[in-house]
């Protein structure tokens, strides 16, 4: 008996040690938004900006294609630091959703995308992607939703095998990203949907998809943030009326 309590008292111990980590990796840690991104905040130069609890809206005021992206943050990494990026996107004229994640990991809010889309039942061509982790949690969104047309990949891959799906796809890495596990991502190129459009962003890194400091074990990157998330916006915004136009 005395020996089964000692048990109960170690299985005991290692659980609350191991929820005490959880809750300190969860509330600590974050990387937060950039004071460039966070002024990018604000309505004007054609597009308006609008916040709730869950989401940061950038909406151009010229959307011919009627077309949105739906955009999951990478782990650890504030929403907010995403808003130069999609204020690039929505300027161009693709209207911008950033989640807000629980704890920000997207992995507590995968399923973020359906009140998006169902708050703007006028949007016709509706993407999801994301960054990093963000990327992972939106292609397994969007293997569920019919309403998704397409799946944007920053230096993230997809998890389960939709090469079949009749997803499109567009998969955006930097040269000097050394955060993204490289072979994780080789090994699964078999993975993404048929007829994804790869393109590697030389001299940009994990960090530069994103405004919110240097990642920690990212590679140095050899161009700027602005330029990196301009390139990636660019061919975002020119993948996406690739498709809508097909």
């Amino acid at each position: 008996m005395r020996k089964q309590r000692i048990l109960k008292i170690v299985i005991l111990v290692v659980v609350a040690a191991l929820l005490c980590a959880v809750f300190i990796y969860l509330g600590t840690g974050n990387y937060g938004a950039s004071d460039a991104a966070k002024d990018a905040l604000t309505s004007g130069g054609g597009v308006t900006v609008t916040q709730t609890d869950q989401t940061i809206a950038l909406i151009p005021d010229q959307n011919e294609g009627n077309n949105a992206l739906i955009f999951y943050p990478g782990g650890k990494v504030d929403a907010e630091a995403y808003a130069l990026l999609a204020r690039d996107i929505a300027a161009q004229g693709v209207s911008c959703f950033i989640v807000k994640m629980p704890f920000d990991l997207a992995v507590f809010g995968s399923g973020s995308a359906k009140g998006v889309i169902d708050q703007n039942p006028g949007i016709e061509n509706w993407y999801i992607g994301g960054h990093s982790l963000g990327g992972v949690m939106a292609a397994n969104y969007a293997a569920k939703d019919g309403r998704i047309k397409g799946i944007v990949f920053l230096a993230s891959y997809p998890n389960s095998d939709l090469s079949a799906s009749g997803l499109k796809a567009i998969s955006l890495t930097a040269s000097e990203d050394q955060v993204l596990n490289w072979d994780k991502y080789n090994e699964a190129l078999v993975n993404f949907p048929a007829d994804t459009l790869y393109q590697e962003i030389d001299g940009g890194n994990h960090s530069g998809f994103g405004s919110y400091g240097h990642q920690n074990g990212d590679g140095e990157a050899l161009i700027s943030n602005k330029v990196q998330q301009q390139i990636a916006a660019d061919a975002i915004v020119d993948w996406i009326a690739s498709q809508s136009n097909a």
